[in-house]
């Protein structure tokens, strides 16, 4: 009993943890344009200032 619990906890963590980093997707190809100051998505065409690589797809289609 102790080790079916244990097992669905490990399975809700790792569902937790996947979620997590399924918010890039693999269609986000993000490449970034230094003289312009920000990253562009090769893939979906979406734009996101900064110095750091996104993680997040910023793809208007997906956030519905």
């Amino acid at each position: 009993m102790v080790l079916i619990v244990v097992l669905a906890a490990g399975v809700f963590c790792y569902f937790l943890w996947r979620h997590r980093a399924m918010d890039l997707t693999r269609n986000c190809r993000w490449r970034q344009m230094k003289s312009e100051g920000h990253w562009r998505c090769i893939s979906c065409g979406a734009v996101e200032p900064g110095e750091a690589a996104p993680r997040i797809c910023r793809n208007p289609r997906r956030q519905g």
